[in-house]
């Protein structure tokens, strides 16, 4: 009987290394190849407009949830993060899809932009193109403030929908209650055309 026991008890300590290699050592290095293959990650240092840069990506995409129960997505073909910015992801063609309320879907692209990890909020420049399916905003720049629920769109701003055309010089759009704020820079006047 004890030569069985012995030989149950080496058997469960066998089975104990394996699990702590494969947990330790093995699935991580899985993991780890799964990520790469999706984002070509480059991890020398490189010049950029004379900036140092400690890591460049291709085909970066972040997914997280706001306010616990929204997802949203941010994605970019090709962004880099500055060795004294961590939190900071500098993007080029950013594109990012937020998911609200009521089953709608906004959608935000930009030539160029920034990405916080750390409070998710995004900053979008040249050639913003901002839609919800319904209305579309053009601009030069637009600020997603994430822990305010607000969205600042300034700069050659225009709006249009099925109902109405709008051009200012800078537009506040709160999340929750759905309002705009327009507002023009200086003493200048809103342009607003309404269509029925």
């Amino acid at each position: 009987m004890k030569k069985k026991q012995r030989g149950i008890q080496f058997g469960l300590v066998l089975i104990g290394f394996f699990l702590i290699i494969a947990t330790y050592f093995y699935f991580p290095s899985i993991k780890k190849g799964e990520i790469l293959k999706d984002q070509s990650v480059n991890r020398e240092p490189q010049k950029n407009e004379g900036i140092e840069q400690s890591t460049y990506f291709e085909n970066l995409e972040y997914k997280g949830l706001y306010d616990l129960d929204k997802p949203f997505r941010v994605k970019s073909k090709e962004a880099y993060i500055l060795s004294e910015e961590p939190d900071i992801v500098n993007m080029k063609n950013m594109h990012v899809i937020l998911y609200l309320s009521e089953d709608r879907i906004v959608e935000i692209t930009s030539l160029k932009g920034r990405y916080n990890k750390e409070n998710y909020n995004c900053f979008f420049d040249q050639d913003v193109l901002a839609t919800d399916g319904e209305t579309v905003i053009t601009a030069d720049n637009l600020d997603l403030l994430s822990a305010k629920n607000i969205m600042k769109i300034y700069n050659n701003v225009n709006l249009d929908n099925a109902t109405s055309s709008l051009q200012a010089d800078k537009i506040d759009y709160n999340f929750e209650t759905k309002y705009f704020k327009v507002s023009m820079f200086g003493d200048k006047e809103i342009e607003m055309k309404v269509t029925q």
